[in-house]
């Protein structure tokens, strides 16, 4: 990526549904010049998609929490059926797979405390291949929406 396509990048980024024609007259070029460049980016995988930001409350998920979850044995097998055990629950927004003491963190957004205790004792405490799992409630959260490129090693 260049600094062109950096930029069209961190405009997106900030709002997804400006016009080419905007973006275009924002970094000085031409919308066609600018059309083929979001193009590309698209071709390239690097623009994978646009989505909305929906408050969570409005979906009724007024709390949110990160689950650290360990599994035995640590086998391809056990890692991928968890995975897809709990990408497949309604609850869980994010799966990561970790490396270090803990296997999995699940990002969980539920209506209250009683339906989060819930999800922890009738869904995951009922699997077999959990040891152990801790739980963070989310007071706050702040996120980076427009990360930049950071700069290649040399």
């Amino acid at each position: 990526m260049d600094e062109l396509d950096s930029e069209i990048v961190r405009l997106l980024q900030t709002d997804a549904r400006q016009s080419n024609r905007e973006i275009a007259r924002q970094l000085g070029i031409a919308p066609s010049t600018c059309l083929e460049r979001v193009r590309a980016l698209h071709r390239r995988g690097v623009i994978r998609g646009y989505h909305a930001h929906i408050d969570p409350a409005a979906l009724n998920r007024n709390v949110q929490a990160l689950v650290s979850v360990q599994v035995r044995p640590l086998s391809r097998a056990v890692i991928d059926a968890f995975k897809g055990f709990a990408s497949g629950l309604p609850e869980v927004l994010h799966v990561f797979v970790l490396s270090g003491g803990d296997d999995f963190l699940l990002h969980v957004a539920v209506q209250d405390l009683d339906h989060l205790h819930a999800f922890l004792t009738d869904r995951l405490s009922k699997r077999g291949e959990i040891t152990g799992f801790r739980t963070s409630v989310i007071f706050q959260q702040v996120s980076n929406t427009a990360p930049a490129r950071l700069p290649t090693p040399n």
